[in-house]
């Protein structure tokens, strides 16, 4: 988590593909000089998630006024839901957010990135710590403009038998990244941390996460899966650090990507860097297209060609969408991806 940050106040920090954890994704091509600030403006309450209930914090052009942070105590029924809005053409904006759910408390976060402007640039921010024995599900649906630049960093401290559960849902921009570095303690805490990206057109996705494991049998599942058509190009870069005396560490990372045309691309770089002995530790990568033997079943059975390709790649991803805890989320999801599919 040392690492320089984008700053859209310091165009010396916009990453290059030299930079290796940026090769995929290369914003000084697309961005040289600081954007023009993005003004203050309101929108109504609402974003994807409405219909779940809860508290509703609004950042939006990266402003909420009166925000203090967030600070979860209790068992959290209700879930709160983060939203992040873009209405500003051809502006950048940079909002910063904290978040502690304190020892023993549950939070259910919903957080929403919505483009509703061309152009902007949107550099985001997260550092969020779950206290000793707390809980926080993370759900995270990416709906970015078309030809927006859009970076999402999360920094997340766990503590001693805390559990950290997140996935996340994107369509891509011109250039997006969800990041996110999370400290493992060991000591009974638990990771899953899934996502999933389906592209078209030209859009563009990284799915990219680092998480250290520091200490005694602790435990990281991480699912991703993608789809790409067209000229669409997502990326996964997904490591795994288990340093020295992180004995009992059990670590499994997974990356399956369909690239559904002929121009689409898909880069991995899945990593285990293990400084232990006695650990656990797999991952796995497939890139391929989509099982010509189970579309010729369909087929044969009177689907339609563009319904048996839809169905499988709907088959396909639902994986990562069934590991999502929250029913009401879970299904927001589901909708969501059905949509675009």
């Amino acid at each position: 988590m040392t690492a320089s940050l984008l700053d859209l106040r310091d165009p010396s920090s916009f990453p290059s593909r030299r930079v290796e954890a940026w090769k995929y994704t290369d914003v000084r091509r697309l961005l040289r000089e600081t954007p023009p600030t993005s003004p203050g403006a309101d929108v109504a309450p609402g974003g994807p998630f409405a219909a779940l209930g809860g508290e509703e914090l609004a950042f939006v052009n990266g402003r909420c006024d009166g925000f203090p942070g967030i600070i979860a105590e209790g068992q959290g029924e209700e879930p709160m839901r983060l939203r992040f809005v873009s209405t500003a053409d051809g502006a950048g904006h940079q909002p910063e957010v904290a978040i502690e759910v304190t020892a023993g408390s549950r939070l259910v976060l919903l957080e929403s990135h919505e483009g509703r402007a061309s152009g902007y640039v949107a550099n985001t921010r997260l550092k969020i710590s779950v206290g000793e024995g707390a809980s926080l599900t993370r759900v995270v649906l990416g709906e970015d403009a078309a030809d927006a630049l859009a970076f999402v960093r999360a920094e997340v401290t766990l503590s001693a038998g805390a559990t950290f559960e997140q996935v996340t849902a994107t369509s891509g921009a011109k250039l997006q990244r969800f990041e996110t570095h999370v400290g493992h303690p060991g000591q009974g805490a638990s990771v899953r941390m899934d996502g999933l990206y389906a592209l078209s057109d030209a859009r563009h996705a990284d799915l990219t996460s680092v998480v250290t494991h520091a200490g005694l049998d602790g435990q990281t599942s991480q699912l991703v899966k993608g789809v790409v058509h067209d000229t669409a190009r997502g990326v996964f870069q997904g490591k795994i650090v288990v340093e020295r005396g992180a004995d009992g560490t059990d670590a499994r990372m997974a990356h399956n990507a369909l690239i559904l045309s002929e121009r689409g691309e898909v880069d991995a770089k899945p990593e285990l860097i293990i400084y232990a002995d006695d650990v656990q530790c797999a991952h796995g990568n497939t890139v391929g297209a989509l099982d010509e033997s189970a579309l010729f079943y369909m087929q044969q059975r009177g689907i339609p060609a563009d319904e048996a390709r839809a169905l499988l790649t709907q088959a396909f991803l639902f994986e990562v969408v069934d590991r999502i805890g929250h029913e009401g989320a879970r299904e927001v999801v589901r909708e969501w991806l059905t949509a675009r599919l």
